[in-house]
């Protein structure tokens, strides 16, 4: 994990995106620690919520995603032996995908709830 969002920090596009919104990268890197290991272990460590958070990133779209997969990808091969980064991949994957649905049904209701609110006030 340290591996990966060092690269993260340091890359052009997501960067900027973590940095607006991380202050303390140590808090942040055993936060996705505790992630991983619930993850792939299913160790129970971590407690939060993810969805919530990633639907308030309003520019996050499906290159991102795409892009950070890539990121994920080559750095789990890289520091993984290939069955260990296979899980790792495997569940960065199914973790973006249900991210990626998250933010889209989360965008649909503040929308539709944005032109109740319009047509309720005309």
């Amino acid at each position: 994990m340290h591996s990966f969002y060092g690269r993260v920090q340091q890359d052009p596009t997501l960067g900027p995106i973590f940095a607006a919104r991380i202050d303390d990268w140590p808090e942040h890197l055993e936060k996705m620690c505790a992630f991983w290991s619930s993850v792939v272990l299913m160790s129970g460590r971590y407690k939060g919520r993810p969805m919530p958070v990633h639907a308030r990133i309003t520019e996050l779209n499906g290159a991102h995603f795409e892009h950070w997969l890539a990121l994920f990808r080559a750095t789990a091969a890289e520091v993984c032996e290939p069955p260990a980064a296979a899980v790792f991949i495997d569940r960065a994957e199914r973790i973006a995908q249900s991210l990626q649905m998250g933010i889209a049904l989360h965008r649909e209701a503040v929308e539709s709830m944005r032109l109740a609110e319009a047509e309720g006030s005309q």
